[in-house]
């Protein structure tokens, strides 16, 4: 069986199986849209079935929709001369828009040779979901760097702390609203023997090309002009 026949069994397998959720096909790769409360029941049906047997849990991590579709150069022009102009990025303030937020699971089946995403949205006000550490195991450090990242609580988690920033930072560095100088930052005190946190002291400030390059091409000859 080649690659697109695993594919279309699996879908017709996950159609049957979970005929209310939303199931995606982009580019020969599958995502199945689960509710929230019902994460666990459809995991534990994943590994169970014989038609699916995802044993292993590959990935874990968050996505945050907030400027979702946007990019700082969609209200200007290509010059023909150089660089794009960029225009200073403005973070949307509706910070509370629904499903700004969701958690991907990209599960392996080595038995059938097939691949599947999961993705569940979460409640922007407390984005809460059950852990699936007692489902998959390795998903255990995948599940601490989302909370670090992203501020993800996974309910039943046998350990939910940091795993890549500082015990002293603040704020969640992946979210769309986090500012890229950060909230604090930290020294070393000789005198008090340890490292100490303190305001930012660094103006922001919109990195873009200030050089527009001259290319032949694009310039008029004296007969043109």
């Amino acid at each position: 069986m080649n690659a697109v026949e695993r594919l279309g069994t699996l879908s017709d397998a996950l159609t049957e199986q979970f005929a209310d959720y939303k199931l995606i096909q982009h580019r020969q790769e599958l995502t199945l849209v689960v509710p929230r409360d019902e994460l666990l029941d459809v995991c534990h049906k994943l590994v169970q079935n014989n038609a699916f047997q995802f044993e292993q849990c590959i990935d874990v991590c968050g996505v945050d929709y907030l400027t979702y579709g946007e990019d700082e150069f969609s209200s200007t022009e290509a010059s023909s001369t150089g660089f794009c102009r960029g225009v200073e990025w403005v973070v949307p303030q509706d910070t509370a828009m629904e499903n700004r937020f969701a958690v991907v699971y990209h599960l392996l089946s080595i038995e059938n040779n097939q691949r599947l995403r999961l993705r569940v949205y979460l409640d922007t006000a407390k984005p809460q979901v059950d852990s699936v550490t007692a489902i998959w195991t390795g998903a255990n450090w995948f599940e601490r760097e989302v909370f670090d990242l992203f501020g993800f609580l996974f309910k039943g988690h046998p350990d939910l702390r940091r795993i890549l920033t500082d015990y002293g930072f603040v704020g969640h560095p992946f979210r769309k609203d986090f500012p890229l100088s950060g909230h604090v930052q930290m020294r070393y005190d000789e005198k008090e023997g340890r490292v100490i946190y303190e305001p930012i002291d660094i103006e922001p400030r919109v990195l873009v090309p200030r050089i527009i390059r001259k290319d032949s091409r694009y310039q008029k000859t004296e007969e043109e002009s």
